[in-house]
């Protein structure tokens, strides 16, 4: 693959990978979405259980960005025999740790939520959210083995195709199975777990099918399922480690941002699940940007390119500025529109829409930031990434404990802790890649 840094390849590349990164937000936000028909408890144990599933999850996907990487320096050096393995070996990794995982969520998590959570039926109906939700553990890894694969060797389409099938399956699901359509049993929170359960299934099944026949696996030598190889799998955890530490740390310190806004109280807590939904559905444009960059600088290093890295990493943060303010226009136009999609509740609408101009401004810090951020993590320096995570995930559980526990501020005011962590991200990481200390590390 030629270095190519022009704004047309970023956004061939970016563009399938935008779509794909829709699969994991869609489904919050459809099961948000009914939900929201349910009631408040409903909607706050939904996101406590969805938050603790992903902080948990987002181990897997750590791992997966660290292969990503791996695999896109491989491309980027030819070296395509290469890949196979460390597909095989990721393969051996995450279903062991999906195992592990499952039996932590089924058997320790309701001590640890007992913990956290005030309201007794917030409590009960995230225990029951994760029942079924679990389940659905070993199938999301084996789509982030798969996922990391295909944005590693720069084949971004097929994330549209599997996107679709998600989204589709989890809709469908939800209809009959949070309220007893069609004749299905009514399920409440519990069906839209299982829904979402089932449609990462359908989805892994999807892509066995898709590589095993339609991918070129001679090339890549997929699926041969070598022999163990501890240096190699030493070499993938070396670069992996530190992204699963930094991803769950991330998303373990959303979980706890939310525990203290529950201390606020049930009122406060839907209004948090309804922004959290519209706001992980903003950010996919920049996820994907950010993807993107990811993969794109470790081809780029691959090839030898380093004077394209700088350069590359600017037009990608360019890309998702110009893309972030066209996007949250529509939180400026229409805020209550928006929002009532997820309730009818007119106090919910009211208060959620002063959240929702507060996650507008945080995506503008978060459009660029964050592109930075993974161009970082994209030069194999995820030992640095993740202690700049550290330190801005401390700052920002500090300040909202300050502002929702101590001084009891209104909810919109917690949430503007989410511009001081995206401020610090990108600062540290801009001082980091204008040092050129980056140059120097090794995969």
């Amino acid at each position: 693959m030629k270095s190519d840094i022009s704004y047309k390849y970023i956004w061939k590349v970016s563009l399938p990978i935008i779509v794909g990164l829709i699969a994991q937000n869609i489904m919050v936000a459809i099961d948000t979405a009914f939900l929201g028909r349910v009631g408040e408890v409903a909607l706050g144990a939904g996101a406590l259980g969805g938050l603790f599933y992903l902080a948990v999850v987002m181990l897997g996907i750590g791992f997966g960005s660290g292969i990503q990487i791996l695999i896109g320096r491989r491309n980027g050096e030819k070296k395509y025999s290469h890949i196979g393995r460390i597909v095989d070996h990721t393969f051996y990794f995450l279903l062991v740790l999906a195992l592990i995982l499952f039996l932590v969520i089924f058997f320790l998590a309701p001590d640890l939520l007992k913990f956290f959570i005030k309201s007794k039926e917030i409590y009960f109906g995230t225990l029951e959210f994760l029942r079924f939700r679990s389940w659905g553990i070993f199938f999301a890894f084996i789509n982030i083995v798969f996922t990391s694969f295909y944005v590693g060797v720069v084949k971004t389409r097929i994330l549209t195709y599997s996107t679709i099938i998600t989204a589709v399956t989890n809709a469908v699901l939800d209809y009959f199975l949070i309220f007893g359509n069609g004749g299905f049993p009514e399920m409440g929170i519990g069906g839209a777990a299982l829904a979402s359960s089932i449609a990462e299934l359908v989805t892994a099944i999807y892509f066995f099918t898709r590589t095993y026949y339609f991918e070129d696996i001679q090339k890549f030598r997929l699926f041969k399922f070598s022999s163990f190889n501890s240096t190699l799998m030493k070499r993938m955890l070396k670069l992996s480690i530190p992204l699963m530490m930094q991803n769950f740390m991330s998303f373990s310190g959303w979980f706890i941002f939310f525990m203290i806004i529950e201390h606020l109280g049930q009122h406060a807590l839907a209004v948090s699940n309804i922004c959290r939904s519209i706001y992980m559905l903003l950010m996919i444009p920049i996820w994907g940007l950010c993807s993107a960059c990811n993969t794109l600088v470790s081809n780029t290093i691959g090839q030898g390119s380093f004077d394209n890295v700088i350069p590359l990493i600017k037009k990608i943060s360019i890309i998702s500025f110009l893309f972030t303010l066209f996007v949250i226009l529509l939180n400026i136009i229409a805020p209550g529109y928006i929002i009532s999609i997820y309730t009818d509740d007119a106090s919910l609408i009211a208060d959620s829409v002063k959240v929702l101009y507060v996650i507008s401004i945080a995506l503008i810090f978060f459009s660029v930031a964050h592109v930075m951020f993974m161009g970082v993590s994209g030069t194999g320096n995820t030992k640095v990434t993740f202690i700049f995570e550290i330190f801005a995930i401390s700052v920002y559980l500090i300040t909202a404990y300050i502002l929702a526990i101590v001084f009891k501020t209104p909810v919109q005011y917690v949430w503007l802790v989410e511009c001081m962590y995206f401020m610090i991200i990108g600062t540290l990481s801009f001082i980091f890649l204008r040092s050129g200390k980056w140059k120097y590390a090794k995969i």
